[in-house]
């Protein structure tokens, strides 16, 4: 433990000493001096932080003076009490207040406890509580803007957090010093209770245990009280104020000295104005030269702070041309242009709209709005994705860029409505022929004025906005795997070890890396699968890695433990689900041509044989799509992975389950079935 570290805990064993032990006087004088000297430590401290969160320590402090105080009080009225002596400092400051009238001196003692009891304490009091319930409640509105920052490529995602981090610790400081205000409040009442206290049985004890007459008794008893309660009232009105100074600080780039200059002498023809004032009060039975000397010290300094607004300052260009320069010749500035985003969306100068907030874009909320929707859908948390101009772009277009690649792009038109209709030889409205970014479904730009129209001849009309989220929605999902790195998998094994620690030291890092968790999570992605399961997952590999480190076998052990949840996914609501199954024939040629290697399995099946299975699955989907059917292929377990990999290509989106991945409670319907002939 450090020395600081020891020192405070001793000071707080000091403090329960004082509430139980006598102190002699001398150790009592070199206390209240301590006490003093933190009171205005605390206070100078507080004017100079810029904001309230670099004295985030405050409402703890606040506590142990309060407590170190009460302590302070308690062995000073024991002495007090019982040997009439509390050691020179509390004697010193009794003398020093109550001179040779000690009714005026005690008059004045209780105006000071009134000023710091009723004004600093209850004000701060207050400030701290109303602090506390508007800094809850602008949390919601700070967490968006963070977000739309984030979303528009303004800040980083380590910027990003730390601003959260930020806005979270406000919340909480300002919370705390709401309860911390009322040790305040407390300890002023406490101060009151104890100088009553002291004076009332301070007379008694004199005149009955300590022969005093009734003269001696006030003013040996009232010179100590007062005294006492002046050095513990006078730390007491440092930390109240302190305590208001900090609740109320704003955020700046200054302390509080140079805020308050600032800030008051930011129009200096004021000045002039309050100088004016001054002077005609001199006209007044008020001494003349006494306003005369005032007026003049405003006017003069009215006129400086002119003169010196009038001077620009002193820039050196040449200075600020070479820092530049030398800027760009550095390493790290050629590094930083190495740096490619992982999600990057660009579009032509005529979509500014989508993004512009003033002219009603809600393009970055909708953005955010997808990542959260992803992270439900499939488990993973989607990167920034950075948004741009680019006027090497055509005006209505757009793109989408994943680690650098463009892997889609699109047109739209602002103007206008996209319209679509699985009807298309009744197809009776006018418009631009086009296509259905997300889907490639054929549909029409249609102009407003015929918006009403389509939607009652059964067209599906969508708005530009709502175009361009679902493309990146659709986009977004179908590429989540490669999006997947080992830098986001850590991520997401090191939230799980929040609650499951035993499950995650099982799996990593021995027997698998964190590179073969996420080449597990990748393979699901790929397929569609959600991987927000993720505790089922390591339950799997957990299991089933101490046999094998493959992780395309891993990968479909965990696709058989997810099966409720690839069964719900794929089952229509009437509990029924249409497939299409493979023949004995194509199991057993493809089961045949599995080639094992040192470092993993692969199909080597002649191509002829492929093209015969890939001809023969099409059919059969064309059969079902005829019948607006949607269906998988159904496989047995040991040749679904192959099968998968030898229709990935053709048939990118059908979903390849096998047996084992299928609830029994489910209807599997047959509606084909794939042959080698």
């Amino acid at each position: 433990m450090k020395a600081k570290d020891l020192s405070v805990l001793l000071s707080v064993i000091l403090i329960i000493i004082m509430l139980i032990i006598p102190l002699p006087g001398w150790l009592l004088s070199i206390l209240i001096l301590c006490n003093i000297s933190l009171a205005l430590i605390v206070i100078l401290v507080s004017m100079n932080t810029k904001e309230p969160l670099q004295f985030s320590i405050f409402p703890s402090l606040l506590l142990l003076l309060t407590l170190f105080r009460l302590g302070l009080n308690v062995s000073t009225t024991r002495s007090i009490l019982s040997k009439a002596d509390a050691g020179g400092v509390v004697d010193t400051f009794g003398s020093f207040v109550i001179g040779d009238n000690p009714l005026v001196g005690f008059v004045v003692f209780l105006i000071l406890v009134i000023i710091q009891f009723i004004v600093i304490t209850k004000g701060a009091e207050r400030v701290s509580e109303v602090s506390a319930r508007f800094t809850l409640d602008a949390m919601p509105g700070k967490q968006m803007s963070i977000d739309a920052d984030l979303n528009a490529g303004l800040i980083t995602e380590i910027e990003a957090r730390e601003r959260r981090e930020k806005v979270e610790n406000e919340a909480d400081f300002h919370g705390a010093m709401d309860g911390a205000s009322k040790f305040v409040k407390g300890d002023a009442i406490a101060g009151i209770v104890i100088v009553i206290i002291n004076i009332i049985f301070g007379i008694i004890i004199g005149m009955v245990q300590m022969d005093m007459n009734f003269g001696e008794a006030i003013e040996t008893y009232m010179r100590l009280t007062v005294g006492d309660g002046l050095v513990s009232q006078i730390p007491a009105l440092l930390i109240a104020t302190a305590t208001g100074i900090v609740v109320t600080r704003i955020s700046t780039e200054g302390n509080l000295g140079s805020d308050v200059t600032e800030q008051l002498l930011q129009f200096p023809k004021l000045l002039f104005i309050a100088a004016g004032t001054i002077f005609l009060l001199g006209l007044t039975p008020i001494s003349f030269m006494l306003t005369f000397s005032i007026s003049l010290v405003l006017a003069v300094g009215g006129y400086v702070l002119i003169e010196q607004a009038k001077v620009p300052p002193d820039i050196d260009e040449e200075v600020l041309d070479e820092d530049e320069s030398e800027n760009l010749k550095t390493e790290e500035s050629v590094v930083n242009l190495l740096s490619i985003d992982p999600i990057e969306f660009e579009f032509g100068y005529g979509l500014i709209p989508l993004v512009d907030t003033k002219q009603g874009g809600d393009l970055l909320d909708r953005i955010v709005m997808i990542r959260r929707q992803l992270a439900i859908d499939l488990g993973v948390v989607i990167p920034v994705v950075r948004i741009r101009d680019n006027i090497q772009l055509e005006p209505n277009e757009y793109r989408l860029k994943l680690k650098g690649d463009e892997v889609a792009q699109g047109e739209i038109l602002l103007d206008h409505y996209l319209a679509m209709t699985p009807d298309l030889e009744n197809d009776m409205i006018e418009g631009i022929d086009t296509k259905e970014p997300a889907f490639g479904l054929p549909a029409k730009w249609i102009s407003e004025a015929n918006k009403d129209e389509a939607e009652l001849f059964g067209y599906t009309v969508v708005d530009p906005p709502s175009v361009v989220s679902t493309h990146l929605t659709e986009e977004l999902k179908k590429n989540a795997h490669r999006l997947l790195g080992r830098q986001e998998t850590k991520e997401l094994i090191d939230h799980l070890q929040e609650e499951y620690a035993i499950l995650v030291d099982e799996v990593t890092p021995d027997p698998l890396s964190v590179g073969d968790v996420q080449k597990v999570l990748a393979k699901l992605l790929s397929e569609n699968i959600s991987i927000r399961n993720l505790p089922v997952i390591f339950e799997t590999l957990a299991d089933f890695s101490k046999m094998t480190n493959d992780t395309d076998l891993l990968a479909e052990y965990v696709r058989q433990s997810l099966s409720a949840q690839i069964t719900k996914q794929y089952t229509s609501q009437d509990n029924q689900l249409k497939v299409i199954t493979t023949s004995i024939e194509v199991e057993n040629a493809i089961s045949k041509n599995i080639q094992q290697m040192e470092h993993g399995n692969y199909l080597a099946l002649d191509p002829e044989v492929q093209d015969t299975i890939i001809k023969n699955v099409y059919d059969e989907m064309e059969k079902a799509s005829l019948q607006h059917e949607n269906v998988v292929l159904l496989c047995s377990p040991t040749i679904r992975m192959y099968m998968k990999q030898l229709l990935e290509r053709a048939f990118p989106q059908l979903p390849v389950l096998s047996y084992n991945e299928i609830e029994s409670t489910v209807q599997v319907q047959s509606v084909g079935v794939v042959n080698v002939t």
